[in-house]
This record gives C-alpha cells, structure tokens and sequence, in this order.
C-alpha cells in the first residue's frame, strides 16, 4: 500500500487470441515461475533477465503499478510459489486485465528487505498470448506450515478457514485489516517477561497472522470497498469479528505477509458492542486517557491544536464522547491522562472537561484536583477528579518532577482522599514514556533491543523505581492506609517496568480480581495492556472487582471524533478505561 514500490518498462504487443484458443507465442525457452521463486526467500535468479509465462490474476495497476501473475500449470515442487508480480512503470498503451495469458520478459529482482521481499520482474515487456483464462484459486482451510506462506508468494487465494479480525487500525488510514487463524492474539510480553518464552509466542502469532489489504496504494482510500456492506454502528467491524471467505493475490510489502483482495469479503460475524462493566465495592474508581484533549485557547479558537482535535467542532466531539464514557461508567474518582497541559483556569482542557460533565448530569459534583500549575513541563499531563459527595480530598496534592520525570514520563499526581468513615488512601495518576520514536542518539537500554519492549524501556524501568522510591516517602503526609497507582504506563503486564513494581509488593489489581485476559489497547493486531491499576497491600484488601470496557481499543478510527458525527463513547480514545470497585467506606 502507502505508494508505489518502483516504476519499469511495459510493453503490450498485438496478436492477442480469443479465449480458450492455443497459445501460439508460447515457446520452450519460457521458465516456469516456480524456478524463478525458488525454495527460499529470494530468488535463486536474482539480477537475471528471464521470460516466464503466466495468467493476470491480480490487476494492481492503480495501486502498486504492476500485476500478479501464475503458472497456468503447477511445477509439482511444494516449496517453489507459482506467482510473481510483473512492475510496469506508468499505464501501458493497453492495460492488461485479470484473465490475461501473458508472456512477460523481465529482470528478477527482490523488492524489500532480508527475507521479507516480494519477487517481481522489472523492465519488462510483455505479449498477450489470450484472454479470459481463467485461473481458480487455491484454497487455504488452515493456516500454513511456517514456512508455507512464501511458497505461495504472488498466488491467488481463497482462504476458507475463519479469519478472526485482530486489528483494524489500519482500516481508515490503509485500507487494511489484521487477521488471526486462532483467535484474538496477544502481544507476548503481556504474557510472558522477555525472552525465550515471549520470543516463541512471537513466532507463534506471526505464523497464525495474515493482513488483508485493498490493493491500493493511496492513504485515506475511504469508506474499504472490499466491506460487504459498509461500516456502521450496527456493523462496526470490531477488534474479535470473524471473516469467512477472503480472496486475493498473497504478497509482501511493508515487511509481512498480506492478501490483496481481488474481490468482497464473504460472510462476517459482528463481535458486539459489550455493555459498560458492573463492579462491586462502595466507590469506583475509573483510570481514563483522554486522547490528546487539547481545547484550542478554552474560547473556541486556537485550532488545530498541537496535538488534539483539529477543529473546534472536533474537539465539542471529542468532550462528548468522553462524557458518555464517563457517564456509562459512573465512577467515583477519574485518574485522567493526556490533557492538555494549560493550567487549572476556567478555560484549561480540564475545567473544561469537568464543567461539561458536571452540565450533562446526573451528577454535577465533580471537582478538579487543582495542582496550581504542571504537573511537569510536558506538553500533555495526568490528572485528578472526583465527586465531592462520595471523597473527601485529605491535604494537598504532591507531584514529583525529578528525573526522569523531568524530561520523559509525564509529572505522577498525588492526591490523599477519604470515603465516608474510611481510612485515608492516596491515588496516583501516572503515564510514563512511549514506546514509540526511537532515536538513534537513545541513551544505553533506552534503544529497541528487539526483545518485545521496544523504546525507551530503561527510562520506564528508572521511571518505576523512581515512582516506587517517592511513594515511600510519603509524599502527601497523610500516612495513608493503602495507595494505588494508576495509568498509562506504556508497558505491557510482564515488561521490566511492571516487573520491578511487583518485586517491590506492587500488586496488579486484574490479577488480584481473577480477570481472566485483561487488554486496554489494541496495536498491530495485537491486544495487550498499556494502562494498570496496582494496589499496594493495605488496598488489596479492599478490592471488590477490576474491568475494563472495551469501547476504543477494539473500535476503528471510523467511530473516532475526527470521522465520526456521533456522541457516543464509541471509540472515545485509543485506549480503554480501567475501573475498579473498591470498599473505602468503612
């Protein structure tokens, strides 16, 4: 997709038969596509100029400036892949068509990296030997061996087999979806700690995954022409749905596996929209990011913001959606990450906020933890609500700006509260660094060492042990009986970071609940944790339930604020919202 790989010569020559007639210009000295693919990665042929003959079953001309061609015949060797895709540089005096029985002479080469190129011919010139051939596709019931996918480079497909869709970020922007033989597929370092373990369950979800594209080369194609029907609040096309019935050209771009669809998508199985989660505990509790809420200048101008909405009518959508999320939810106390960072004035991003979720009811109590200014100097920062009638704030706020909170995870807040008859307890909004944007002059274990974590994973392991070492010193002065963490923290559950809040008696409220497989985002086809809730020993104790609501992370863009005219929580951000159930009152 994204734009063409490279441009060639193409040239069509006169003579073309009537279907089902011989092939006259055929000859001997034709290679079997088979020996131009060869058994590996790339060809054996690679840098040579040879002549293969095969039928257009895949026209790409708009999207990628060539067509797929195969073997009208097997070669009888299983590793050998009887498709290859012919460059042309431009638009032909004629454009070839599927069906097209062509002889194409060409040089080999292998477009992309290591063992993740497609083989192609380039500078080619080509005859129509026939037209309307008809070339059926091979039918795929389960996933491949290993190594079955580039035997099958270039081929026409019909995978039969249900395709579960486990990414659709992509879907708006590329016209592409991820897709699973087995289900749901989890990043491994949610699973397992890096290494051995985490690296087999890589290995395992490559084999088990397969992209679908639309052949198209252009970003923002519009509304997937391969939907059977279009996308909408009734078929949402969820992170979970289940595709039966997908036929395309198998190719490898952009460094994975993916089927260029030639035709609709067949049957598809709408996962469901789940209805908000129920906890038990006397007060709740909802750890939420916002998405980049930047409000312009708080008066209606200041758009496009620096990292948010791009127009005062997106960010209105924007609020409202994270209105009703909150709404649905029905905490007590929010945990609020990625605001704006512009102070606690009328006109900030969270007053704002606040203000419009007090207007919308049915509770107007909510009040901001007002911290004067900051926390930290970061663009975007966390932050603190709650309901007056259901917390008592105890003492002032706390934020720590020391290293490496000074540079790269955003300033945590403290702030003590107390419920009812209850004993004093601190909740701490977090949001660590990204994994994202690796530099090349990245400090010592802060580049991607390949082992799952990607970027900055040092600085997110400085920034635990830090979070960990000011908590202790009890930065809020209230002697707290238990304390909870909570947030972005840009790590999924097994990653060092998280690993080394556990050693120091941190504990994961989900596992502590028995939540079976928690996920609060969804990336590269792959679901996992970024945002945690972990409660020290006095607050364990007290936890009634942990859950997340699904109504992002499993969305695609087409139900964001930015493409989407709805107020609902659907796709209110990236991430989902963490809400636990705890009993504080007593």
């Amino acid at each position: 997709m994204r734009l063409p790989l490279l441009t060639a010569l193409f040239v069509l020559a006169a003579g073309c038969q009537t279907p089902g007639t011989p092939d006259p210009a055929a000859r001997a000295d034709a290679l079997p596509i088979g020996r131009v693919q060869g058994p590996t990665d790339r060809s054996p042929l690679e840098g040579q100029r040879v002549t293969v003959e095969g039928v257009v079953v895949g026209d790409f001309g708009k999207g990628f400036g060539g067509v797929s061609i195969q073997s009208r015949e097997d070669d009888g060797d299983p590793l050998t892949s009887e498709g290859l895709f012919l460059a042309m540089g431009g638009q032909p005096a004629r454009v070839l068509a599927a069906g097209d029985h062509v002889r194409a002479t060409g040089t080999v080469k292998e477009i992309g990296p290591g063992g993740a190129s497609l083989t192609a011919l380039v500078d080619v010139e080509a005859t129509v030997l026939a037209r309307g051939v008809a070339v059926a596709p091979t039918v795929v019931a389960a996933a491949p061996v290993p190594e079955g996918w580039e035997s099958r480079e270039g081929m026409l497909l019909r995978i039969e087999a249900p395709l579960t869709v486990t990414g659709n970020d992509g879907l708006m922007r590329f016209g592409e979806l991820i897709t699973s033989f087995d289900g749901r597929r989890f990043a491994p370092t949610e699973r397992a700690a890096p290494g051995l373990e985490a690296d087999a369950l890589a290995q395992e979800n490559f084999h088990v995954m397969l992209r679908l594209d639309d052949g198209l080369s252009a970003q923002e194609p519009g509304e997937p022409w391969f939907l059977p029907e279009p996308l909408s609040d009734d078929r949402p096309l969820r992170t979970g749905s289940v595709i039966r019935g997908a036929t395309g050209v198998l190719d490898q771009r952009f460094g994975s596996y993916r089927l260029q669809l030639t035709a609709p998508l067949g049957a598809i199985t709408q996962a469901p929209r789940p209805a908000p989660p129920v906890v038990a505990g006397d007060r709740r509790i909802v750890g939420l990011n916002v998405l980049n809420l930047f409000n312009g200048d708080g008066r209606g101008g200041g758009f496009p913001t620096e990292r948010g909405a791009a127009r005062a009518t997106d960010h209105a959508r924007q609020q409202a959606k994270l209105v009703a999320t909150v709404q649905a939810l029905d905490p007590d106390l929010l945990a609020l990450m990625e605001l704006e960072n512009d102070g606690f004035g009328p006109e900030s991003a969270v007053a704002k906020f606040i203000a419009a979720l007090n207007a919308a009811g049915p509770h107007r109590d909510w009040r901001v933890v007002d911290v004067g200014q900051g926390p930290g100097d970061n663009s975007i920062r966390v932050g603190l609500a709650y309901r007056t009638t259901r917390f008592q704030a105890v003492g002032a706020p706390a934020t720590f700006n020391a290293p490496p909170f000074d540079r790269s995870s955003r300033a945590p807040l403290a702030q003590a509260f107390r419920a009812g008859n209850g004993p004093v307890f601190v909740v701490v909004a977090n949001h660590f660094k990204s994994k994202g944007g690796c530099r090349p002059d990245a400090a010592p274990g802060d580049a991607d060492q390949g082992d799952g974590q990607a970027c900055f994973n040092a600085t997110r392991v400085a920034s635990a042990e830090a979070l960990h070492a000011w908590l202790a010193t009890d930065p809020t002065g209230t002697r707290p009986a238990g304390q909870l963490v909570i947030g972005d923290l840009n790590a999924h559950a097994q990653e060092d970071p998280l690993r080394a809040l556990y050693a120091r008696g941190w504990r994961d409220a989900f596992e502590v609940a028995g939540v079976d497989e928690p996920y609060s985002y969804v990336w590269a086809g792959l679901s996992a944790r970024l945002d945690h809730a972990l409660v020290d020993a006095g607050l364990a104790a007290r936890l009634r339930g942990a859950a997340e609501w699904h109504n992002s992370a499993d969305e695609s863009e087409r139900f964001g604020y930015a493409r989407d005219d709805d107020t609902d929580p659907w796709r209110a951000s990236d991430h989902d919202p963490v809400l636990l159930g705890l009993d504080l009152a007593r």
